[in-house]
């Protein structure tokens, strides 16, 4: 029995030794974590400070290149709507019939279904100059009827304040603002629309080429209107902002010096 005791006592020193080694490496790890995550944290804050660097950078560039090279604002018209002035001169008309004349000049039919228009198709955009505009409704379709009407008539082009020619400009160029912010900002885009003087695989250009058809015109409008939502959502834009028709007010909504999250 001494024996016995005598060996389980070793044995037990042997266990402490072994413990009181575990303790050591196990506050030699903590030691090491503690370290580990300072560091971290300071690789942290510094990538904090970088991406906020890089953001501001990113929105500078953005705000020149709208302010210089595609300048966007809203444009006007200064016609009254002829249901005002009706109701300004007839006295017994109701307030209902007011309202519903009200909901109605909100109302635009717009490829085949009817579209709320706040607007009221009264209000356009321009991009690069007053001359370049597009409907703030996002009814385009004077350009395919100008495609289509000049398959018909014969004779020479039609004039140059054509707004099918204006509207064909208006989109090239938000297309080319849009590929541009996309590399400004480092953000994929969900469709691929073409921009440059080169023939695509189709062999038509987006926009700036040959005239497109129905067809074709608005496949490449909505792919636009995509890739500026997309922009749009990666930026936190604020979501009541947006329509998904209204392809150049989105876009104003994108580069505006008001929007906090604009270079993230």
């Amino acid at each position: 029995d001494t024996e016995g005791l005598l060996r389980i006592k070793e044995e037990n020193q042997k266990h402490y030794r072994r413990a009181q080694r575990h303790q050591e490496k196990k506050e030699k790890i903590q030691r090491h974590n503690r370290k580990l995550g300072e560091l971290v944290e300071k690789k942290s804050y510094e990538l904090r400070t970088q991406y906020e660097h890089l953001a501001n950078l990113r929105r500078a560039h953005i705000l020149e290149l709208t302010s210089v090279i595609f300048p966007m604002e809203e444009v006007k018209t200064s016609m009254r709507d002829p249901a005002d002035v009706s109701s300004e001169s007839d006295n017994a008309m109701t307030s209902s019939t007011v309202s519903k004349l009200a909901e109605a000049r909100r109302t635009t039919y717009l490829s085949g279904r009817w579209v709320c228009d706040d607007h009221n198709g009264d209000t356009s955009i321009s991009i690069t100059g007053p001359w370049i505009i597009l409907p703030n409704n996002g009814d385009y379709s004077a350009y395919y009827s100008w495609v289509e009407e000049k398959k018909t008539t014969q004779g020479p082009d039609m004039e140059h304040n054509n707004p099918a020619h204006t509207i064909s400009a208006a989109l090239c160029y938000a297309t080319q603002l849009v590929n541009t912010l996309s590399l400004i900002l480092d953000v994929n885009l969900p469709k691929k629309l073409c921009n440059r003087q080169v023939k695509t695989q189709q062999g038509n250009l987006e926009f700036c080429g040959e005239n497109l058809s129905r067809h074709r015109f608005t496949r490449a409008v909505k792919k636009l209107n995509a890739n500026i939502l997309h922009l749009c959502f990666s930026q936190h834009v604020n979501l009541d902002l947006l329509h998904p028709l209204h392809t150049l007010r989105n876009l104003m909504y994108l580069v505006s010096p008001d929007t906090e999250n604009l270079g993230r």
